[in-house]
């Protein structure tokens, strides 16, 4: 059994001086552990490609279940101790890199005038073969990585934040996983026998169950938690690794206005597309009220544009908090804001755009130390809305005529 015995001096090696750097990052920084994790990804792939030692149980290579397995599980450990945001950077990282090495080595094709060394040849047949199993190998790695993060969330909620039974069990099923998925390759590419397959797959488990033990050993002695990590839902996590959230975060200001924090334009469009969209109009009726500043270019011309923007900031925050549930306020443009209201009858909609009037002018009056009020016109549909831009049309018709009525006050439909 010397060749377990050799494995296993590897994995502790690797582990000893991987959770070295990690326990370091508060002193030294991240960088010092996530580089080190980079540059064995060539050795990793080149030793899964070409070394392989023979033990009972079949044909196994250090690069797939010492470096490979050590790698994942010092990703976890990253996860354990830090955050998704922290451990999904070295992740992407690792990703690009290998990309750009494919893409550097298809341009050393264009070069005709390679030099012959003496002794050696640069063999570029082989590097296409590292090259393709390095890049399969970092896909593997990106998706392997997401699932035992998650997995790991879930079965530690399963085991009372078992952290060792937690990973042995995460890692043994995305190891088996990884070895299903990679191992085709590898017999593509290099002709690799079948023994590999259930040898490899044998010694992925036994790291995964070495890597635990010590994965528990590194959080129980050398950095115990200073307080029990919070659980945290698994689609946040999930948000996290894959940079949702970051989408979601921008899709969502990209669709508020900056001054007064209601939704814009952008977010109505985005909305009246949507709309059309539906795969069948409900038979909720649907209004729309548009809702203007009345003399708002008084107040800009007495206190200047900043007591304008106050005015739209108080604006909008009363409109929000007075606004039904399922109600949607968005400013229009300028000074101009629509409401969509649902589920309301004509009259209805009227009576909702009426108290919204008088409880706004309140809220304004106290927040801005001056009488502001506004006049509001108001379009409904008994069919569902339809295309919402006939409804804005009808609507701001009603607006113009409450403001050739005097102003403040609502217009609605007649009859």
């Amino acid at each position: 059994m010397a060749g377990v015995a050799l494995l296993s001096v590897q994995a502790l090696v690797y582990f000893g001086v991987m959770s070295a750097l990690l326990r370091a990052r508060k002193t030294y920084g991240v960088g010092l552990f996530v580089c080190a994790l980079g540059v064995m990804h060539f050795l990793e792939t080149y030793l899964a490609a070409v070394f392989f030692i023979e033990l009972p149980f079949g044909l196994l290579s250090p690069g797939s279940t010492v470096l490979f397995s050590g790698k994942l599980m010092m990703f976890l450990l990253l996860y354990i101790r830090e955050d998704a945001e922290t451990v999904r950077q070295p992740i992407y990282g690792l990703l690009i890199g290998n990309m750009l090495l494919v893409v550097l080595a298809l341009i050393l094709r264009f070069h005709s005038d390679v030099v012959q060394m003496p002794g050696y040849a640069p063999d570029l047949k082989f590097l296409d073969q590292i090259g393709t199993l390095m890049v399969w190998g970092t896909l593997l790695l990106f998706v392997d990585c997401i699932l035992l993060i998650l997995i790991y969330e879930r079965l530690s909620r399963v085991f009372a934040r078992n952290v060792v039974a937690s990973a042995f069990i995460g890692s043994a099923i995305v190891l088996s996983f990884d070895q299903l998925a990679f191992f085709p390759v590898l017999h593509w590419v290099t002709g690799t026998p079948f023994e590999a397959l259930t040898g490899g797959w044998v010694a992925k488990v036994g790291a995964a169950a070495l890597y635990s033990l010590l994965m528990g050993f590194y959080l129980v002695v050398l950095e115990p938690a200073a307080e029990p990590r919070r659980p945290r839902p698994i689609r946040d996590v999930f948000q996290a690794l894959t940079y949702r959230s970051r989408y979601e975060d921008l899709l969502e200001r990209a669709h508020t206005d900056e001054l007064t924090g209601v939704k814009n334009r952008a977010a109505f469009e985005q909305l009246r597309r949507d709309w059309l969209e539906r795969p069948a109009i409900d038979a909720r009726p649907v209004a729309v009220a548009m809702a203007d500043v009345d003399r708002f270019k008084e107040i800009n011309d007495e206190g200047g544009h900043d007591a304008g923007d106050a005015v739209l900031r108080a604006l909008g925050r009363a409109l929000e908090a007075h606004l039904r549930d399922g109600d949607l306020v968005f400013r229009y443009g300028g000074e101009e804001f629509a409401l969509l209201l649902r589920g309301v009858g004509r009259q209805e909609a009227v009576d909702v755009a009426e108290r919204l009037r008088l409880a706004v002018a309140e809220d304004v009056a106290k927040a801005c130390g001056r009488q502001v009020t506004m006049s509001v016109g108001v379009a409904t549909s008994n069919f569902g809305g339809g295309d919402l831009r006939d409804l804005v049309a009808k609507a701001d018709k009603r607006l113009y005529e409450a403001k050739r009525l005097g102003r403040d006050r609502v217009v609605g439909e007649t009859g």
